[in-house]
């Protein structure tokens, strides 16, 4: 028998699957189409857009702002790192999050370590609005995220969800801080000023 027949088969999975059952292990020997966001949720795969320029200039913007505290600031060794477009295992479920920051840790973090920090860019429409702001802030603190960051383009508000049950609401002109990275200053209007650009193209 060959080498080449004892190798697993590779399940390649597009837009077409979503819908299908998966078990966990499934979900992360698979390969996935380009240009898709892929999640598991309670077994079943579900298949999403790619996030829009509006969601991904200024979220890279922010990584930009992550990377610069690290390099620069005296206490950027809290950061420890920091991804964007990162799965995130919920139980059995995965899912993909707009972005990752593993804060504290004071080494280079596991690729399936849970991160300290996750961020959302909210999308367009009432589901995302239910499923970044109820669904995913209840499953990433359960499963000890300590802080869960969402951007909302559409009112220009950063909300903050703590693991302690404290929500934080602020708006585009403010600047946002955290004890899990000190001295880290996040000034909000450029992040929102960025979205509004693809608005207006």
């Amino acid at each position: 028998m060959s080498i080449a027949a004892l190798e697993p088969s590779i399940l390649l999975l597009g837009p077409g699957a979503a819908g299908m059952m998966l078990a966990p292990d499934e979900f992360d020997a698979a390969e996935f189409e380009d240009g898709f966001r892929y999640e598991r949720i309670h077994g079943v795969l579900v298949v999403s857009p790619a996030p829009l320029p509006q969601e991904r200039d200024p979220n890279d913007e922010l990584g930009h702002h992550l990377r610069s505290y690290r390099q620069n600031h005296p206490h950027g060794g809290s950061l420890d790192n920091t991804l964007p477009e990162h799965d995130i295992m919920v139980g059995d479920d995965r899912r993909r999050a707009d972005r990752v920051i593993w804060a504290g840790l004071g080494r280079q973090p596991r690729v399936d370590e849970m991160p300290t920090i996750v961020v959302e860019f909210v999308s367009v429409g009432k589901r995302s609005l239910t499923r970044d702001y109820e669904v995913k802030r209840r499953e990433y603190l359960v499963i000890g995220v300590q802080e869960y960051w969402v951007f909302n383009r559409f009112n220009r508000t950063l909300t903050v969800f703590h693991a302690s049950g404290k929500k934080v609401v602020l708006g585009e002109n403010q600047t946002y801080s955290t004890p899990l990275l000190p001295g880290f200053e996040l000034p909000l209007a450029r992040l929102f000023e960025l979205a509004n650009r693809w608005d207006a193209s």
